[in-house]
């Protein structure tokens, strides 16, 4: 019983926020709409024993994801009514990808209605008393062990090349000397003073 109204809350919640993120005029309210839509179906995830999902939908999209739309919205001076002033340009455009989206959702909710397909042979059942993410990491670190790490390889480089593309000497800005920070003494840095009464301070 408490976990059919656990997913029907998680379900409605999930559902009201989607709609006023996208009905919401102002886009910071849009964006905080957005990170409790992803709480709410990262608890739906839980429900559904994939927790490994929930943690993924908690920690990447609302910890990096939605904080940085956030962020973008709040930090930048962004003419809103600008943008929407050319919509109905790309409106069949629009159109076209929304009867995409609805008949790809149709076809998915029959071939669920009609049954699930087979499973291959080569796939093993997980067993009842292994967790989610226990199962998930022995194959990520046994089978899948190399390809994970080529994925981290070139994640990294991709990384590497986007701070070398956007780095620039500038010549009117003092570069860091982090030595020299290290090796300066106190004495250096802070002179001791005793002006007298309304001599002020001398620098």
């Amino acid at each position: 019983m408490i976990q059919a109204l656990a997913f029907y809350l998680f379900a409605i919640v999930v559902c009201l926020s989607g709609a006023l993120t996208i009905l919401s005029r102002n886009p910071v309210h849009s964006v905080l709409w957005l990170i409790l839509a992803f709480f709410n179906a990262a608890g739906l995830m839980v429900l559904a024993g994939a927790e490994f999902i929930a943690m993924l939908l908690v920690i990447v999209y609302v910890g990096a994801v939605a904080v940085l739309f956030l962020f973008v919205v709040m930090m930048l001076d962004i003419d809103f009514a600008e943008l929407r002033s050319g919509v109905m340009k790309y409106a069949a455009v629009g159109l076209a990808l929304a009867v995409a989206l609805v008949a790809e959702i149709i076809i998915a909710i029959g071939a669920w209605s009609a049954g699930g397909l087979e499973m291959s042979r080569r796939a093993a059942p997980i067993a009842s008393d292994v967790p989610n993410i226990e199962a998930i990491g022995r194959l990520l670190y046994t089978r899948y062990l190399f390809i994970f790490e080529g994925a981290g390889l070139v994640l990294l480089v991709a990384m590497i090349g986007a701070i070398v593309l956007t780095y620039r000497q500038r010549s009117d800005v003092r570069p860091q000397n982090v030595s020299h920070q290290i090796n300066r003494r106190s004495k250096d840095a802070t002179r001791n003073m005793n002006p007298g009464v309304g001599e002020g301070m001398q620098l």
